[in-house]
């Protein structure tokens, strides 16, 4: 049985969660704040933490760093406010994703499903064919390597590890270049050309796949299939 742990200071909300997650398999453990999290995460291990950002005393984002010194376990960070800055913080801070209050069941559900897939699989991320790397950095179409710049490869898998998700270009420089970088949002534009072409010369249909958003950015498209 997989194990959640739960962090959140409102209990109604400590209460929703295990009613969502548990029928569905997921063993669920309830904290009310940050220190609490941190104690028991020393006693004990967990397949996925759910994490609210809008906490007292110490607050999801500083709770975050501080696990995220103790373990490599997924975080998923829960927002009231779907706001891009509270969004750049948590992935700097080593979240792996994100999801705002008042959100559907279903999509919290697969939302843990995908970062559970992706821990069993050692962040390997594969989608016909097209193999995703991150230990070993290597972008492979059937086993054929296909040579990606650092930033090449930094912005594939983000896009890949969040499928349907519109990444707006200055949020991917943040992501990638760093907060301070004086990159310029055409730069977003030469990389993802680049990596078309790279891509595109091996066969796979990466433009069924890299989507362009006209006038905000890029995303991974979902609705295609995923290979376990």
């Amino acid at each position: 049985m997989k194990r959640i742990l739960l962090v959140d200071d409102e209990q109604r909300m400590l209460d929703l969660l295990k009613l969502y997650l548990e029928p569905h398999g997921y063993k669920c453990e309830t904290v009310r704040s940050g220190k609490e999290a941190l104690e028991l995460l020393n006693k004990q291990a967990y397949h996925v933490i759910l994490l609210d950002i809008m906490m007292k005393d110490m607050n999801g984002f500083e709770t975050c760093k501080y696990i995220r010194k103790r373990t490599d376990t997924p975080i998923i960070m829960v927002t009231a406010r779907d706001q891009k800055q509270d969004i750049l913080q948590g992935f700097r801070l080593g979240a792996d994703d994100y999801i705002t209050k008042p959100f559907d069941e279903d999509i919290l559900l697969a939302r843990i499903n995908v970062l559970l897939r992706r821990q069993e699989n050692g962040l390997n991320i594969k989608y016909e064919g097209l193999e995703w790397r991150e230990e070993k950095h290597q972008l492979l179409y059937h086993e054929k390597e296909i040579s990606l710049t650092p930033k090449e490869f930094q912005l594939m898998g983000l896009l890949m590890k969040h499928p349907g998700r519109v990444f707006e270009r200055d949020h991917l420089i943040e992501l990638i270049w760093g907060v301070d970088s004086y990159t310029e949002s055409r730069t977003i534009d030469s990389h993802v050309r680049n990596i078309r072409d790279k891509i595109r010369i091996y066969g796979f249909p990466v433009d069924d796949y890299l989507k362009t958003i006209w006038g905000v950015g890029y995303k991974w498209e979902v609705g295609k299939k995923k290979e376990p």
